[in-house]
């Protein structure tokens, strides 16, 4: 009763015409201020409508005349007269009038006669109604003949029924004497009109008040939500979704009510609703203690989550640790169930765990998973002195993680679909054009998906030359982000925004995309799996297939595509790193896999020379061009070298080890000038050390290595300075 608002407490309520949440669109008759209820017509004009044998709807749109609702009556033809009109267009007291001079011409009449007493009257009691209320009567003419076909009810109810019908309305009369049953779904209206974002209509409500009205219950809390859902009548092979939706969040909303919400009230359950700690639950709704059960780690646990979310890690994380923290606590009960205490954990029982994790299977990246949320949870407790009883030697290593030994595989898409994927005809193909923007930006500026899905109404920004940027919030590293785009992006970002402020004119969205269904405020952005889901609709509507049949792609595979594009295009990984904004360069190689192609054509354009500074070329179009890559690329993968490259042929074995700089097949490239000048310093040096000690032999041999150390290097920084100018050349048009 405190918290249900009085006009959420009447019997009856009844909703704005025009809310976007209770209310509901009126009927698609002009001049029609109706409700719609089937296929966009209010009730009456629907009926009208089957009685003329279902019409072309547009013309009968067109034609039809409005129905009986709160259209301005007529009122007396004479002039300064505001009562009804009775017959002939005039009211009671006139026409009796003009009856009794004889019915004179009528306008001849009507220009003689005019009411000029201005004392006030009474008007109707209806509040939508101008006319005058008929003596002794406290409505109008027409609205009294109305009054008294439906019996002479109650004045100020009769009017408060006109004044809504056809207007959505909440009837709750059918729970009779149960208070807080009619008390709890009120409630939950309140609570859907207060929250803005659901519609709700009535004719999803009044379906579950007759459901609830049917039961013996006092309370939406006595029943399960699944013993609810059979109480429901079931339609073809389905129960009817928005109704049953309804009630389940009624009850839950009643719940919440019941048992409280914020950290206080929640914190001591070993079952977390995320929706009470007001945490953007994403796909997970809660998060579950109850299957830790040791009653010591379950307390530790919980605090250690508690203190993970309010700084600020993901709920999908949460969730990663509350699983980790599981598997350790079911390895306890099985294996140590003496233990009772944080004191009592060991090393030793911590290699017992890693050797159980082994032998359950699961992929080393999965393993990997549980030890960090263990490790880190370990490292928590110690660091804050939650429990100072943990043993100091109850530590994971960087040593205990299991070793992936599998290299990951590429996973950019081939030119072959992404040109399908590009093709101007299937981007036209999106059910939505804000799914076929999403798609152009994480192909064109490599963003994740759950970045792309919430980038802000003012994305666009400008440079000094008035080069456009999109900034983004990468949500990984929680900091904002730039990356160049076009200006044809740029002008589809641009219609984006316009269709958003069509759509919530107020201005009451932050997102460029915002959710399309139940978001009335546009508060809440698109979906990730509402994306993925069109996504895989779209692949299959353009049938996108490789040399295997239809392409199953995920969105994260653009980002990889975006990266691996840029460096075969000769982008230095330091740029494609900035354009991704990853914190090392090991992450960008992963992204980005150079293509043989373009390593060949590298290879085919590098100056080659040998010992003796002399450039070796092959012609690209050669008949030899293809032999001799295949030549070098075996090279690379049998004899490695830190300098250079072998060009013995793979078939003759090398005798000498470590002479290749004495070796007349020995070939080197500008990319290992750093390590010639290391070798030629080093060397300098031994040749001074060598000769002070007198060891002239030592020194003669190193002479040769010196000499054509100056020749190899003479010969590679010749071309160093054109290269890199050539280089710098393709960033600056790259960027």
């Amino acid at each position: 009763m405190a918290v249900v608002r009085q006009e959420f407490r009447a019997d009856v309520v009844f909703a704005d015409r025009r809310d976007p949440i209770l209310g509901s669109p009126p009927c698609r008759v002009p001049d029609c201020d109706r409700q719609q209820t089937l296929r966009r017509l209010c009730d009456g004009h629907h009926q009208r409508w089957k009685r003329q044998g279902r019409p072309d709807m547009d013309t009968f749109v067109r034609t039809v005349g409005p129905v009986t609702g709160h259209g301005p009556l007529t009122e007396c033809t004479v002039v300064g007269c505001g009562y009804g009109v009775g017959q002939h267009g005039l009211c009671n007291t006139h026409f009796d009038r003009w009856r009794r001079a004889g019915r004179p011409d009528r306008a001849a009449w009507l220009a003689g006669v005019a009411v000029t007493d201005t004392t006030p009257r009474p008007a109707c009691e209806l509040s939508f109604c101008t006319l005058w209320a008929q003596p002794r009567s406290p409505f109008c003419r027409g609205h009294m003949a109305r009054w008294h076909y439906h019996g002479r009810p109650d004045p100020a109810a009769f009017a408060e029924r006109c004044r809504t019908y056809g207007a959505p309305r909440f009837d709750f009369r059918p729970l009779g004497d149960r208070p807080q049953l009619r008390l709890e779904l009120q409630y939950a209206l309140q609570c859907r009109s207060d929250e803005h974002r659901t519609p709700t209509r009535h004719w999803t409500v009044q379906p579950v008040i007759r459901v609830v009205a049917g039961t013996t219950v006092t309370s939406l809390l006595d029943w399960s939500a699944e013993r609810w859902k059979q109480e429901f009548p079931v339609r073809g092979s389905q129960h009817t979704n928005g109704e049953l939706a309804f009630l389940r969040y009624a009850r839950t909303r009643v719940e919440d009510l019941r048992d409280g919400s914020g950290w206080e009230a929640e914190f001591p359950r070993d079952i977390w609703e995320l929706r009470r700690l007001g945490i953007q639950r994403g796909n997970a709704a809660r998060l579950r203690f109850d299957r830790i059960p040791q009653p010591w780690l379950r307390a530790l646990s919980k605090r250690w989550v508690r203190w993970r979310l309010t700084t600020g890690i993901s709920v999908a994380q949460a969730v990663v640790d509350v699983l980790a923290l599981t598997r350790f606590a079911a390895f306890l009960n099985d294996a140590a169930p003496e233990i009772t205490a944080t004191a009592e954990l060991s090393r030793e029982l911590l290699e017992r765990f890693l050797a159980a994790l082994h032998a359950t299977g699961r992929p080393a990246k999965s393993r990997a998973k549980d030890l960090g949320s263990l490790g880190s949870f370990l490292t928590a407790v110690r660091q804050h002195r939650w429990d100072p009883t943990l043993p100091a030697d109850v530590v994971i290593y960087h040593e205990d993680y299991p070793k992936d030994r599998q290299d990951p595989l590429p996973r950019f898409l081939s030119e072959q679909v992404m040109a399908q994927v590009e093709h101007p005809n299937n981007l036209d193909r999106w059910p939505n054009p804000a799914g076929r923007l999403v798609t152009l930006i994480l192909i064109r500026c490599g963003l994740r998906i759950g970045d792309a899905t919430r980038l802000a109404l003012d994305c666009v920004i400008h440079d000094g030359s008035g080069a456009p940027y999109l900034r983004y919030f990468n949500r990984k590293l929680r900091r904002e982000a730039l990356v160049p785009i076009d200006h044809d992006l740029e002008q589809e970002i641009t219609r984006q925004r316009a269709r958003v402020a069509e759509r919530w004119p107020d201005g009451g969205t932050r997102f460029l995309f915002p959710q399309i269904n139940a978001n009335a405020d546009g508060s809440r952005p698109f979906s990730d799996s509402t994306y993925r889901q069109q996504l895989n609709r779209w692949l299959a509507t353009c049938e996108v297939r490789d040399g295997n049949g239809p392409v199953h792609l995920t969105p994260h595979q653009w980002r990889h595509t975006f990266a691996t594009r840029l460096m075969n295009r000769d982008v230095p990984q330091e740029v494609v790193r900035v354009l991704l904004d990853h914190e090392s360069l090991s992450m960008t190689a992963h992204y980005g896999k150079i293509s043989d192609t373009t390593v060949r054509r590298r290879w085919e354009q590098a100056r080659k020379v040998n010992i003796n500074g002399e450039h070796v070329s092959i012609d690209p179009e050669g008949p030899l061009a293809d032999a001799a890559w295949t030549k070098h690329r075996v090279g690379l993968a049998t004899q490695a070298l830190p300098n250079g490259y072998c060009g013995l042929p793979v078939q003759q074995i090398c005798p000498h080890a470590n002479a290749c700089l004495t070796c007349p097949v020995f070939i080197t490239t500008p990319e290992f000038l750093d390590q010639h000048h290391q070798h030629r310093a080093q060397t300098r040096r031994l040749i001074a050390a060598a000769t002070a000690r007198g060891q002239l032999r030592l020194a003669e041999m190193n002479q040769q290595v010196l000499a054509n150390l100056d020749r190899i290097i003479t010969a590679l920084e010749a071309d160093v300075t054109p290269l890199a100018a050539s280089e710098g050349g393709e960033v600056a048009d790259a960027g």
